[in-house]
């Protein structure tokens, strides 16, 4: 295997083209030199190249026709074309076609390798920029979304189906729930991918300001307008526009915005023309907008145009299956970023992860894990460092014998899920076998205790009378 850079010579004068193959073996690159550009063509497909010279006026195949060849081939693969008589004309109509540089003869070695420098460096600095818009694609793709829930598999499918398609989504959720990085998910998998993502928070400004920063405003508008400005309605034009927590919009952006999803325009701040753009609309809210509809807090017009898809997104509560693979996502974050080489939580630790209700969801986890980290000593996050950032649940003694809780020397996450265990035998046993009923009373939901049913063995035909 070899680094070296290949390149693929072309030119009809055999002098010349053995020449330039010798310039460029001297100077660290693997060049193939051909006099006839129809077996040069022939060559092509067989080996990876780096670069194509070519003259552009040969017997059996001009230059151009080479270029259109290679560029059918290899859209990426930057040629140089090689002419003796340039002309503003042929100049244009090569660099049109995708060629890289002109070279004129004669001309001297050291001008060669130049240009050739010049156009490999190019050639790797696009395939780089290529290579990392593609790893920031993917962070926001579905690959990059932790967990394997069925709860937020069923989410990422309705994503897959819904992305491709230039509709509403309202995407619906707790604080903390990662509302955002689907919106993310829905742009990145869509058309409109390679233009912007442009993300606001309705309830992070005030109505007066709020207003002019999505639509933009006139210079003189208002005091402190002293120029012409944007809205985000406008930077977001051929892309996407987010609203996160829609629900804090005021009554008069609610109109000014229903009108743009009906007629694709809005007025600025401060004008009385039309401003038309093509924006795709994503929004996000972790309140009822049914409940503000009922209200009359929001537009019921609106609601339906936004909510023309709706994605609700599970607390983690629902899908405790999923913290150990955030947990060791966010680990690795932090590792990379504090160069620390904490592996992990101790067993005990990560049950009480498991149990733990996450009011604040995979928010709260994150900063929980940031936190513990930072006061851990040694390789595996402990329980006892645990109890310092989050209140864990308190278990309390046997106060006489018989007691259903076991003896203090019991390892506590063992007495919790005792305590538990028991918990659901009762429930079940008063309710009939009826989980909902269970449920209920438990204040889970019952994915929660049908989950909880089978880690403890229990079957609720037992129950049942």
């Amino acid at each position: 295997m070899t680094d070296k850079q290949r390149i693929l010579l072309i030119d009809n004068e055999e002098g010349l083209c053995r020449l330039m193959e010798q310039i460029l073996l001297d100077n660290g690159y693997l060049a193939r030199a051909y006099t006839s550009p129809l077996k040069a063509m022939e060559e092509f497909a067989t080996v990876a190249w780096d670069l194509v010279i070519t003259d552009i006026k040969m017997p059996g195949m001009t230059g151009l026709e080479v270029l259109q060849r290679v560029k059918g081939q290899h859209r990426e693969l930057p040629v140089i074309i090689i002419t003796a008589y340039a002309t503003v004309e042929m100049s244009i109509q090569a660099l049109r076609r995708g060629a890289y540089d002109m070279l004129t003869k004669p001309f001297e070695p050291q001008e060669l390798i130049y240009r050739v420098k010049n156009a490999l460096q190019q050639a790797q600095l696009q395939e780089e920029n290529r290579e990392l818009r593609r790893e920031i694609e993917e962070k926001l793709l579905f690959e990059n979304i932790i967990g394997a829930s069925g709860a937020l598999r069923s989410v990422l499918d309705k994503v897959g189906k819904v992305a491709g398609r230039d509709t509403s989504v309202l995407i619906t959720g707790e604080s903390g729930t990662g509302k955002e990085l689907i919106a993310q998910a829905v742009h990145y998998h869509s058309p409109r991918k390679d233009k912007k993502f442009v993300a606001i928070n309705c309830g992070g400004l005030p109505e007066s300001i709020l207003e002019s920063e999505l639509f933009g405003y006139r210079k003189g508008a208002f005091t402190g307008a002293s120029e012409n400005r944007q809205g985000l309605l406008e930077t977001a034009d051929g892309g996407t526009l987010f609203l996160d927590e829609v629900g804090n919009l005021p009554m008069n952006v609610q109109k000014t915005l229903l009108r743009f999803l009906q007629e694709h325009e809005f007025t600025r701040v401060g004008e009385t023309m039309p401003t038309r753009v093509e924006v795709r609309v994503l929004s996000a809210t972790n309140a009822n907008l049914q409940e503000a509809v009922r209200q009359g807090a929001f537009r019921e017009d609106l609601y339906y145009r936004l909510n023309v898809v709706n994605l609700h997104l599970p607390p983690l509560r629902e899908r405790m299956e999923d913290i150990p693979l955030l947990s060791a996502h966010f680990i690795h974050l932090q590792n990379i970023k504090f160069g620390t080489t904490i592996k992990g939580f101790e067993k005990d630790a990560m049950q009480m992860l498991c149990s733990f209700p996450w009011p604040g969801n995979i928010r709260q986890l994150k900063n929980v894990i940031e936190a513990c980290m930072a006061m851990e000593g040694s390789d595996y996050i402990s329980l006892e460092t645990l109890g310092q950032v989050i209140e864990l649940p308190h278990v309390p003694l046997p106060s006489a014998q018989g007691s259903p809780f076991p003896s203090p020397d019991v390892p506590f996450v063992a007495a919790l899920e005792r305590f538990e265990r028991d918990l659901l035998r009762d429930l079940l046993r008063k309710h009939g076998g009826a989980v909902d009923h269970a449920a209920r009373e438990a204040g889970v939901n019952m994915a929660t205790l049908y989950r909880k049913i089978k880690k403890y063995g229990l079957k609720k035909e037992e129950y049942t009378p």
